[in-house]
């Protein structure tokens, strides 16, 4: 039974939203275009905010729904721990899509979806932690890291988590937001990350 739902959350997360939308509606691969990611954010850049968003909708959605398969898991015990499991590799999924030649985003928004259905809390603390440093700088990129930093520390400064796997988690999430977002610290490092501009009037 793990390994069935193992193997559908990584398919779930394997769903590419943006390349299928910009294929189907607009004959057009995002992949191709902009940072050469299928991530909202090059959505955005690509085909418009309204379809960006809808990208990170639906993204976040595969995380959210790969998490709560572990309700089909008789529960025994604690299962967070495998609840987890299946958020990884839901996000794995969308960083290497099988129905996209294993070329997909940087798993930002399936990873909000995840952290969303585990503790939604202190998921809600870190998304207003990127809504404030995206408002600040206007960098996504900086923001989500920004955001992914400040996840362990609500988790266990705000709301005392005593999951040691939980807590574990969380600190994998830095890291895979590290990992994930190498060429963009190098950009911002060398001044060269392009920011999104909130109002037409707006200048870097």
């Amino acid at each position: 039974m793990k390994v069935l739902l193992i193997l559908l959350a990584y398919l779930l997360g394997s769903i590419p939203w943006s390349v299928w939308i910009g294929k189907m509606f607009f004959n057009t691969d995002v992949r191709d275009f902009g940072s050469g990611n299928a991530g909202a954010t090059n959505t955005m850049r690509v085909l418009g905010a309204k379809v960006g968003f809808s990208v990170l909708i639906l993204d976040a959605l595969k995380g959210f729904a790969a998490v709560k398969l572990v309700g089909l898991v008789p529960a025994y015990h604690d299962l967070t721990g495998f609840a987890i499991v299946l958020g990884i590799v839901s996000v794995i999924g969308h960083i290497f899509p099988i129905f996209a030649h294993f070329r997909g985003g940087k798993g930002i928004a399936t990873l909000l979806g995840m952290i969303i259905a585990i503790h939604p809390e202190a998921a809600l603390f870190a998304i207003f932690t990127f809504t404030l440093a995206f408002v600040v700088f206007r960098i996504v990129s900086l923001s989500s890291i920004l955001a992914a930093f400040s996840f362990p520390v609500w988790l266990i400064f705000r709301f005392h988590e005593t999951s040691n796997s939980l807590i574990l988690f969380s600190f994998s999430v830095v890291l895979l937001v590290l990992i994930t977002h190498q060429k963009n610290i190098e950009r911002m490092l060398n001044g060269d990350e392009k920011k999104i501009r909130l109002r037409k009037s707006d200048r870097d």
